[in-house]
């Protein structure tokens, strides 16, 4: 009791101190996190420009875009797609301000005339477009709004209508800007006669060359430094996004061979007859196995992770691998279990027949009321498409040159209309099964009324082929998956890695457990793919965390695959390329202008092709016709600096040692022709301006891209 006493006395600075803590609590949090401080950065997308993309806008976006795409697309396709979008329109914007184009009033009248003057709400009594009834339209939605108001085959509102204005401006705009573009784009007089003589003066050569390969690279080194200087002194080759690479041990969940066993046995304990007591009568059953059943539909339907089709198949329609072994049996007899794909299977021959392969038809299709595809101008009910199709069938069994003449006043396929009805000889089994079983079990002449999905056909078969022998197959299908014993060990299996991986660094983990460890490099922070895993954006997100460090693990669930347990192995921050990073393009070219060197202090006489020829053991090559424009040397490959060399020389003279691509050179001209004037050069001109106008709209989007103040922050957000 006198405790109690002791705290109801202190209540209040009890009170205080908890408060207290919670509040130091709250505010380590919102120091440890900084973005709660800004609501802004919980809505902001991206700012270009100064220009903020909205969260809420962008994800709208994605959304229906990603609607658009289909099911097959990801949210970060779509996410990739709107922000490519996005970026482009505010860098344009911020572009279009700064020159000061606008869409005027008249200008966007004139793009609204040419993009709906085929609308009849906006034509007059001549058939004309009418500038006021678009106005009377526009104050109408206005009046209306938010009511919306038909226009052509789809409603529209006042909100709409705004956004579709807005759209129309915006492509207005950058068609002005880009055209301003092209217009800048034009070629010279000089351009166009230094293009026709790179291409059409000419030199013959001699030359020898001496390539890099006849020193091994082992006996040159390149240091990390000069590696390292290399980098420092070609900044812009070698910017590059932070990355992560990443090594990762997938264990999978796949069925062992004592599961694939289990599965077979368990199709084979169907064949026969059980025997189970029945707990409502109290007595045993016998419930008849595969072998024995006569309702084949239910049974397969029942104990098949495939089921029942009641259709007849031709031999080449059965696996090609067991059509022998399929078609060999007879009714009522059985053959597996045998592997197809991902299942294992029994089949059982439960009917034959014989079948013609394909058939020829014609029909008239009378649709009615909630058949399938019919559309609003089907009025007739069922009974009554009935008795109109008998009606229609009586006349034509006394005359069946009516028949095309029917199709074109009566049928609603559209599919076959044009062909009079016909359908050409096409497979068992192409039709929907009412029809398919008229046009393949009957004989050619029949000619009936058939009910199917899509209303009424009067058919009339017109041919067949020869009929071949046809099986009803019922086949109980059981589709390859691991067990729950072989889950649980894949699992154990994975979590067990995990504990090796606190004491051991991932190689040498993998390594003891005998798994294989597999590396992804340069995994960027908004890629989704993990090449060897799939889409899995939830790793690349938790790679780029800034709390995960070099060395850190973790564990993820692969949804019907299994698990991967992934490692950071180096964090590649933003910026230049690392010495490792960067050695695959450095290291040959520091290592060839090293031979450069070494192979030209071995040549002490340069005097000569012939001289050069014999103390390095090389033969003198020729080539002939070379052009400036095309940099490809005869026997060689590309040497713009060796044949740009050959033409700086006169005829007869020789050059001094050239570093080239592949090796040192020396040339000599033996014949040196240069290019006529042209009387006009225009042609030229022509094709100059047309490739810099073609180019010149990515190039000028480029430059203001690259220029342009991009904060992305959509990581945070996908």
């Amino acid at each position: 009791m006198a405790v109690l006493n002791k705290i109801r006395q202190r209540s209040v600075f009890l009170i205080s101190i908890i408060a207290l803590a919670l509040f130091s609590f709250v505010l380590s949090d919102l120091f440890r996190n900084s973005d709660a401080f800004n609501a802004q950065s919980q809505d902001v997308i991206a700012t270009i420009n100064g220009k903020e993309v909205k969260r809420a806008s962008f994800m709208r976006q994605v959304e229906n875009v990603q609607k658009q795409m289909g099911p097959n697309s990801s949210s970060n396709q779509a996410m990739n797609r709107v922000w490519s979008q996005e970026k482009r329109t505010a860098i344009l914007e911020n572009e279009y301000e700064s020159l000061g184009l606008t869409v005027e009033r008249d200008q966007m009248r004139e793009i609204l005339k040419t993009n709906f003057a085929s609308y009849e709400e906006f034509k007059d009594e001549s058939g004309n477009f009418s500038e006021a009834k678009l106005n009377a339209f526009i104050a109408n939605l206005k009046a209306i709004a938010p009511e919306r108001a038909a226009l052509g085959n789809f409603q529209i509102g006042y909100a709409d209508w705004n956004e579709n204005e807005k759209a129309v401006s915006k492509n207005a705009l950058q068609q002005d800007y880009y055209n301003l573009v092209k217009s800048a784009a034009v070629g010279t007089v000089f351009e166009a006669k230094n293009d026709y003589n790179e291409e059409n003066a000419l030199v013959d050569i001699k030359y020898v060359s001496v390539p890099y390969t006849t020193i091994a690279d082992s006996l040159v080194d390149v240091s990390k430094n000069e590696i390292k200087a290399y980098i420092n002194d070609n900044k812009s080759e070698f910017e590059v996004e932070a990355s992560r690479d990443l090594e990762f041990v997938e264990f999978r969940e796949i069925a062992t061979l004592e599961d694939e066993k289990n599965i077979q046995n368990e199709l084979k304990s169907l064949l026969n007859d059980k025997v189970e007591y029945n707990e409502v009568i109290k007595t045993n059953d016998t419930v008849l196995g595969f072998n024995a059943t006569k309702n084949h539909k239910n049974f397969v339907n029942s104990n098949s992770d495939v089921k029942f089709t009641d259709v007849f198949l031709f031999k080449n329609s059965v696996n090609k691998v067991f059509q022998d072994d399929i078609f060999g049996l007879e009714v009522n007899n059985n053959f597996g279990p045998y592997r197809d794909g991902d299942f294992y299977k029994l089949t059982k021959v439960i009917e034959e027949t014989r079948l013609p392969d394909s058939a020829k038809v014609r029909h008239i299709l009378v649709p009615f009321v909630g058949a399938s595809s019919a559309d609003a101008s089907v009025t007739r009910t069922e009974d009554e498409a009935k008795k109109f199709s008998d009606s229609l069938l009586v006349e034509l069994k006394s005359d069946l040159n009516k028949f095309p003449d029917f199709v074109e006043k009566f049928s609603s396929d559209k599919g076959s209309i044009a062909n009079k009805g016909e359908y050409d000889f096409h497979p068992y089994n192409t039709m929907v099964p009412e029809f398919n079983a008229f046009e393949f079990e009957g004989k050619v002449g029949d000619l009936d009324v058939v009910k199917t999905v899509f209303g009424f056909h009067i058919i009339e078969v017109l041919g067949q082929t020869e009929k071949k022998r046809a099986l009803k197959l019922a086949t109980l299908a059981r589709k390859i998956e691991p067990s729950e014993k072989t889950i649980d060990a894949v699992f154990n299996s994975a979590s067990q890695f995990e504990l090796d991986l606190k004491s051991k660094d991932f190689e040498t983990a993998s390594k003891d457990s005998k798994y294989t460890a597999r590396p992804v490099s340069g995994v960027k922070v908004l890629d989704e793919t993990i090449p060897g895993v799939g889409s899995q954006r939830s790793i690349v997100r938790w790679a780029f965390k800034e709390d995960v460090k070099v060395g850190d693990f973790k564990r993820f669930s692969i949804p019907g695959k299994g698990y991967v347990v992934v490692a950071v192995k180096t964090i590649n921050e933003e910026g230049l390329s690392s010495v490792e990073q960067a050695s695959a393009k450095v290291l040959p070219i520091l290592r060839n202008k090293k031979k450069a060197e070494m192979i030209k202090s071995k040549i002490t006489d340069a005097s000569s092709l012939e001289v050069v020829s014999k103390s390095q053991n090389q033969s003198i090559r020729t080539a002939s016709a070379v052009n400036m424009k095309n940099s490809t040397l005869s026997g060689a490959g590309k040497e713009p600096l060796v044949i740009g060399n050959a033409f700086a020389l006169n005829e007869g003279e020789t050059s001094e040692l050239i570093e080239g691509n592949k090796g040192i050179y020396i040339v000599s001209v033996t014949k040196k022709e240069s290019a006529s004037d042209l009387d006009n050069y225009q042609s030229i001109l022509n094709r100059l301006g047309n490739r810099s106008k073609g180019a010149s709209v990515s190039k000028a989007y480029k430059a203001l891209e690259d220029k342009a103040e991009i904060e992305d922050n959509r990581s945070n957000f996908f």
